[in-house]
């Protein structure tokens, strides 16, 4: 009986170093599968974004923070962003779309107030508001792609550090299968 008890011992304690290269083979693989699709992933997301705002063929204005610069990258997307809500302030006098009234009276070729025949003020469509929308998604699309950057360095960055992860991996088990 003890015979068989010493054999299962001595069977099971050659067999843990065996299970442990195994998973830390599986967790190295798993590591730089992981990582190396993070670093194509996000190589490819940032390309997309360059590519897309190349197509456009969009120049930074002369008061931009960045004057006179193609937009493509984060910052000249921040630039461009930047200039157009200032611009669109200045035609606003500073008021952004929510604190402008939906609806304004209705000026004649005069200046003066268009009256219904109740002699009320007829109301129109605020057309300066309106333009925020324009705006509005104007900015959105160019925050967008400076999000798309920072995810696309982020996936970059974890999948370096899988990778490294991976390799560590690979160094502990080869260690450990020498012992």
């Amino acid at each position: 009986m003890s015979s068989i008890l010493e054999r299962e011992v001595t069977l099971t304690a050659e067999a843990a170093p065996h299970k442990k290269s195994t998973l830390l083979l599986v967790a190295a693989i798993v590591a730089f599968a992981v990582g190396i699709g993070s670093i194509i992933g996000g190589v490819f997301g940032a390309w997309y974004t360059w590519d897309q705002a190349a197509r456009q063929n969009i120049t930074t204005p002369e008061d931009a923070p960045i004057p006179n610069t193609p937009v493509r990258g984060p910052l000249s997307m921040w630039a461009q962003s930047d200039i157009i809500t200032h611009h669109q302030l200045d035609r606003t006098g500073g008021l952004y779309y929510s604190e402008m009234p939906r609806l304004v009276p209705q000026l004649d070729e005069n200046g003066q107030p268009v009256l219904d025949e109740n002699g009320e003020q007829v109301m129109v469509p605020n057309e300066a508001r309106a333009s925020w929308l324009d705006a509005t998604t104007l900015t959105t699309a160019l925050n967008l792609g400076i999000i798309s950057y920072a995810l696309s360095a982020f996936a970059m960055a974890v999948g370096v550090t899988l990778t490294l992860v991976g390799y560590v991996f690979l160094r502990i088990r080869r260690r450990a299968v020498l012992l």
